[in-house]
């Protein structure tokens, strides 16, 4: 009733020889090649609906993923787009700045002086004074005084100094005044703050005086306090009034005051006058001095090498003879004079 057949073990054997035996065919021969082809054909679909759930899932991630990542992606993107904003501001901020760094060295290169270039790191927040603060200070040399510009004109002079620090006084502040003339003319005037950044007024000008609209304003240098030269503002309005003796002239300062971020400080020549003339005498008897010596050795020299008859022995004793009456004749008797007359 219970018929036996083969055990597993045996049926498993059987099977993997003849698995092995069709693959052995296969490689070596192209007899089964035709008959793969067709059950290739005929289990594709089982292959495709085994595969589905597959596929189905790794869709339904993969749009969870891509939405994900493409938030990510904006974000990080948007996050680029503003840093390339502010790098690109700064560059303009950059090229901005050496503009006006050129412009300060192309200014610094038309003054005379010594200068030393300071940076704003400061403004004073009073709505009633123009000053602002810079950081070069008495470390520096910076001193009480000291005339302060920008590449476009004169800035104002410095009121308080600090070791590392110095605070300056624009020229629109109601409490500064500074003599100017008018370049084309030369008439002299001055130019006083009036509290706002973009006007100074000139006073007591006559109404006869030969100013109009677009003169430029320089430093006269009277005062002694700023050098003479260096632009001031220009003229902007001059309104004469028959029934005053005083035109009203307002005038535009040329220098950047409320943009200006670099400036120069300026080390002008501050000995007075009475120096000046002792230094500048002393220096023209030092010359006079120079020049006298200069003319004795010259005649010394000149006798010996032109007495052609003279034996090399009394050669020596007529050098000194023509020599002893020479430093008295040129600059002794005079150095007191020209001393006194310095003094």
């Amino acid at each position: 009733m219970f018929a036996k057949g083969p055990s597993l073990g045996v049926r498993l054997l059987v099977l993997a020889v003849l698995s092995a035996a069709l693959m052995v065919v296969d490689a070596r021969l192209e007899l089964l090649k035709p008959m793969r082809s067709q059950m290739g054909l005929v289990l594709t679909p089982f292959y495709w609906m085994a595969n589905l759930p597959v596929r189905v899932g790794d869709g339904v991630a993969e749009q969870f993923t891509s939405r994900s990542s493409l938030l990510a992606e904006n974000e990080k993107l948007k996050a680029e787009s503003l840093l390339m904003q502010r790098r690109l501001q700064k560059l303009a901020a950059l090229t901005e700045q050496n503009v006006r760094l050129r412009e300060l060295l192309n200014s610094a290169a038309l003054v005379d002086e010594k200068v030393l270039v300071g940076e704003l790191i400061g403004v004073d927040p009073n709505p009633f004074t123009h000053r602002i603060l810079i950081d070069k200070g008495s470390k520096d040399g910076v001193f009480l005084g000291q005339p302060v510009l920008d590449a476009r004109g004169l800035m104002g002079q410095v009121v308080e100094v600090m070791p590392y620090t110095a605070r300056v006084l624009l020229l629109t502040d109601t409490t500064h005044s500074i003599p100017v003339q008018v370049n084309r003319n030369g008439l002299r005037a001055i130019a006083s703050g009036t509290g706002n950044p973009e006007r100074l007024e000139l006073r007591h000008v006559a109404d006869t005086a030969d100013i109009k609209e677009g003169d430029l304003l320089v430093s006269s240098g009277l005062g002694q306090r700023f050098p003479a030269g260096y632009p001031v503002a220009t003229v902007k309005e001059v309104i004469h009034d028959s029934g005053q003796p005083f035109a009203i002239v307002r005038a535009v300062p040329t220098a950047a005051l409320n943009r200006s971020r670099y400036m120069l400080l300026v080390f002008s020549d501050t000995r007075s006058p009475e120096q000046r003339a002792i230094d500048s005498g002393e220096a023209q008897e030092k010359a006079d001095q120079q020049s006298g010596q200069q003319a004795g050795e010259q005649q010394s020299t000149v006798p010996a090498a032109g007495a052609p008859d003279a034996a090399p022995a009394p050669a020596t004793p007529t050098a000194p003879a023509a020599a002893t009456p020479l430093p008295a004749s040129p600059a002794t008797p005079t150095s007191p004079a020209n001393r006194g007359g310095a003094h």
